[in-house]
């Protein structure tokens, strides 16, 4: 099912002409000007809260807001401006990106929010990034361009997800012009008493398209995901990229499978030319039908291996839909960098080490980046804080755990509460509740003191954990300590906890 987001930058043009001005106050409503100078190109929020919008008479913006700032519009530059900003969340985040002019984008990220973690952490990344780079961007994420357009700039969430196939009810209390209708449309619609587009929804089509012409139902539909509606990406500059145009559309797994074989060595000589190795691939499928499919392929290390590409192509080929046929397969390295050729051994060298990269590379394309992470240590007596995560294929810093203790094989992210049954001050308990479930301890070694880190954390100055191994009745073995010493009531609360597992 396609899945589009739609990036809303409210003040886009007008906070680049506050930048560039430097003299405006924050408060001060401000208008752009169109080429003529007498009517508005576009409004700031201030301004829109008081009824401005582009393409109003400036007279008319001056009645309502006497002390309104006015500037003349540079919509080339912001169209350029928009253009750097989609060709960046091209490079990060999905192969499908189009500008929305004049304050948006629009990107197809079917496919790709996998490798994100999901299409919330998506969505939330992508806004995290936008706001440390001072860009204020409202998001929705729809089934259709229409709808992701509408629910980003009239929905009531900042970063709003719409569940598959529930975009009709999404949009049923947005206001009319949500639709991207003409300004004249919308006003002689509310006259008939139409307000939101849910009063649009069950009316007879025919009376609508006869009184107020075809482009009504056409964004209507389009909205829906009645039409589809298609997109034109940016083709990105710079990037290599190598096509394939069929005289006869294709759709048959084992045929895409053998073109990409034969796309992935011409990009591959390309990129060998050039010194470089691929990062990122993108392939676009182009229907019979107009529509677009992407699909984007990460790697860990620079290649260009074309086998290696082809395989890690095919693995996806399942996310594919080719409808009535796809007539041109383009496969782009989004994302390269330098690679030096490798010394190959011969047959009397030594055995060359396992490389995990292929496996890493598999993985990371099927359960996304964020899911696949390795261990390592931090320098850190609490338990909780001597863990981090860290690329899969970083190189070791040198630093290890202290072996000079015996530790669980799984820790759990948080230490668990548990209820537990000891003699106080020094006893293991006798036993213990852990999610429910009683377990009886019929072995014991323990406590080992572990103090909290004062410099870090005034509240850790006097704290305490006595930590036991405990084996239960099962034979299950746990690490479980007590929140103090069992003497001063400063120490900890005396509760106890589950830490880890032992194997």
């Amino acid at each position: 099912m396609r899945r589009v987001v739609s990036i809303y930058l409210p003040a886009w043009p007008t906070d680049r002409a506050r930048k560039a001005d430097g003299s405006l106050p924050p408060d001060r409503p401000l208008a752009l000007l169109d080429t003529t100078g007498r009517a508005l190109l576009d409004a700031d929020v201030p301004a829109r809260r008081r009824g401005l919008r582009a393409g109003q008479a400036l007279s008319l913006a001056r009645s309502l807001v006497p002390e309104l700032e006015t500037r003349p519009g540079t919509p080339e530059e912001d169209a350029r401006g928009l253009r750097r900003l989609a060709d960046w969340v091209y490079r990060h985040y999905a192969p499908l990106v189009a500008p929305d002019p004049p304050d948006g984008l629009l990107v197809d990220t079917t496919g790709a929010d996998h490798l994100h973690g999901g299409e919330l952490a998506m969505l939330q990344a992508l806004r995290d990034r936008l706001a440390g780079a001072s860009v204020a961007a409202r998001m929705a994420l729809a089934d259709t361009p229409g709808a992701a357009h509408a629910l980003a700039r009239y929905g009531g969430d900042p970063c709003t997800r719409v569940a598959p196939g529930d975009h009709r009810g999404a949009l049923a209390p947005l206001p009319l012009a949500a639709l991207r209708l003409d300004p004249d449309q919308v006003d002689r619609l509310e006259t008939l008493g139409f307000e939101r587009i849910g009063d649009l929804l069950d009316q007879p089509r025919a009376p609508l398209a006869r009184r107020f012409g075809p482009q009504l139902l056409q964004r209507l539909d389009e909205a829906l995901g009645d039409r589809y509606e298609p997109l034109t990406p940016l083709r990105p500059a710079g990037v290599l990229e190598v096509e394939q145009v069929f005289a006869e559309p294709i759709a048959a797994a084992e045929t895409i499978a053998r073109f990409l074989g034969d796309l992935a060595r011409d990009l591959c000589r390309k990129l060998e030319r050039q010194g470089q190795g691929v990062r990122r691939l993108d392939l676009i499928c182009r229907r019979v039908d107009r529509q677009d499919q992407a699909v984007m392929v990460r790697l860990a290390r620079p290649s260009r291996a074309p086998d290696r590409l082809a395989d890690l192509l095919c693995d996806r080929i399942e996310t594919i839909d080719p409808g009535f046929g796809i007539e041109t397969l383009v496969l782009r390295a989004a994302r390269a960098e330098a690679l030096q050729p490798a010394q190959r051994l011969n047959e009397l060298g030594a055995a060359q080490a396992a490389d995990p990269v292929d496996l890493v590379d598999r993985l990371t394309n099927r359960i996304g980046a964020t899911r696949l992470y390795r261990q390592a240590p931090v320098e850190s007596d609490v338990p909780e804080r001597s863990v981090r995560r860290v690329d899969p294929l970083a190189a070791p810093d040198g630093t290890d755990w202290p072996a000079r203790w015996p530790r669980p094989v799984r820790l759990l992210r948080r230490p668990e509460p548990i209820d537990a049954l000891a003699l106080l001050p020094d006893y293991p308990p006798a036993a213990f509740v852990w999610r429910g479930s009683r377990h009886r301890v019929v072995a014991a070694d323990g406590p080992e003191r572990i103090h909290g880190e004062w410099w870090k954390r005034d509240a850790e100055t006097r704290a305490v954990r006595d930590y036991f191994r405990v084996e239960d009745d099962s034979g299950g073995r746990y690490w479980i300590f007590r929140s103090s010493d069992s003497v001063d009531g400063a120490s900890g609360t005396h509760r106890w906890f589950l830490q880890g597992f032992f194997g």
